[in-house]
C-alpha cells in the first residue's frame, strides 16, 4: 500500500517542519533499517540530500539521488529504496502548484523566462551550484537555530529557490513544468492517470492528485474516458499484468502488486476474467507459442 507522504509528515511529531499556506518544509532523518517503500504525494516536492543515498522509481525510470544533489517530484506515486551504508538525511519542501502559479505569474516578466519544450516527467533531478547549496543550507541553519521562523522570511526563502532553479538554464525542463502551472488550474486528468495506475491509491486519492473533489473527479472522469473510473483502472491494470506476464520474469505475487491489485485472489480471478485463463496459465500458453 503506497503511503501519502505529506499526511506521514503531517501527523509525525518526530520530525523539524514548517507549515505555512502553501508550503511545507521538513528535514527528515530516515532510519537506517527501513529500505523500500512505495509513496505517493498530492504536493510536488524538492528535496536536497545532506548524507546517505536513496532511489526514487516512477513510470519513466530510476533515478539515484546522493549527498548534495537535489531533485523535484511531480505530484505522483514513486517507489522508493533506502541503502545501509549509512543514514540518510534530506531537506524536504513540499510546495504547492498554486504556490509555484503564484511565483511565476508574479515574475515571469522580471526574470524574463523564455519556453521549452514540453516534456511528461515526473522526476526532475537538479543542477546543484553553489548558490542553490547555499540556499538549502541556509533554511537548514534557521531550523536549528531557532524555533519557530517569521513566514516572510520562509516565502522569501522559498520564493529564493524558485529563483535560483529557473536562472539556471541546465533546469530548463523543470523550468517548463514550472511555466506549465501558469496556463492550467487543472491538472490533466489523463496524465494523472496514466501516470499512476499501476497504484492501489483509492479514488479520493486519485481525486486528490488530479486536484479534484471526488464527484468532480468521477464526473470529469466519465466524461472523459465514457466509462467509470473503477472499470478503467481494473482494465488498464489487467493489460498492464498482462505485458508483464509476457515480458518479464516477475513471479505473479509480484506482478499482481506492480500492477495495483490489493490480492492475488482478485488479480487471478479478474485476470481470467478478461483473458479466460490464470496468469500462470497465460504465461505457459505465450512461452509455448
Amino acid at each position: 500500500m503506497a503511503i501519502d507522504i505529506l499526511k506521514f509528515f503531517n501527523n509525525s511529531g518526530n520530525y523539524n517542519k514548517l507549515v505555512g499556506d502553501d508550503y511545507l518544509f521538513i528535514e527528515y532523518k530516515c532510519p537506517i533499517d527501513v529500505e523500500n517503500f512505495k509513496v505517493w504525494t498530492d504536493t510536488p516536492i524538492l528535496s536536497y540530500i545532506i548524507s546517505g543515498k536513496k532511489d526514487w522509481t516512477a513510470i519513466e525510470g530510476s533515478y539515484q539521488f546522493r549527498e548534495g544533489d537535489a531533485v523535484f517530484l511531480k505530484k505522483g506515486v514513486y517507489n522508493t529504496k533506502q541503502y545501509f551504508d549509512e543514514e540518510y538525511c534530506t531537506l524536504i519542501f513540499f510546495l504547492t502548484e498554486n504556490f509555484i502559479r503564484r511565483f511565476i505569474k508574479t515574475y515571469k516578466e522580471t526574470i524574463k523566462i523564455k519556453n521549452h519544450d514540453e516534456n511528461e516527467n515526473q522526476i526532475y533531478p537538479l543542477d546543484v551550484q553553489d548558490s542553490l547549496k547555499s540556499l538549502f543550507m541556509s533554511v537548514f541553519n534557521y531550523m536549528n537555530q531557532i524555533n519557530e521562523i517569521p513566514k516572510e522570511l520562509v516565502e522569501i526563502k522559498f520564493n529564493e529557490l524558485l529563483y535560483n532553479i529557473i536562472l539556471n538554464p541546465k533546469n530548463k525542463n523543470l523550468t517548463n513544468f514550472f511555466l506549465s502551472l501558469e496556463q492550467v488550474d487543472k491538472t490533466d486528468l489523463n496524465t494523472v492517470m496514466m501516470k499512476n495506475f499501476y497504484s492501489d491509491l483509492s479514488l479520493e486519492e486519485f481525486a486528490r492528485l488530479s486536484g479534484r473533489s471526488l464527484s468532480t473527479f468521477k464526473r470529469d472522469f466519465k466524461n472523459y474516458y465514457n466509462q467509470t473510473p473503477g472499470k478503467w483502472l481494473n482494465n488498464k491494470r489487467l493489460e498492464y499484468a498482462k505485458t508483464l506476464l509476457e515480458n518479464s520474469e516477475l513471479n505473479i505475487n509480484d506482478i499482481c502488486w506492480e500492477c495495483g491489485f490489493k490480492n492475488t485472489s482478485h488479480f487471478n480471478r479478474s485476470f481470467k476474467e478478461k483473458y479466460k485463463l490464470p496468469p500462470n496459465q497465460f504465461r505457459k500458453e505465450t512461452m509455448i507459442t
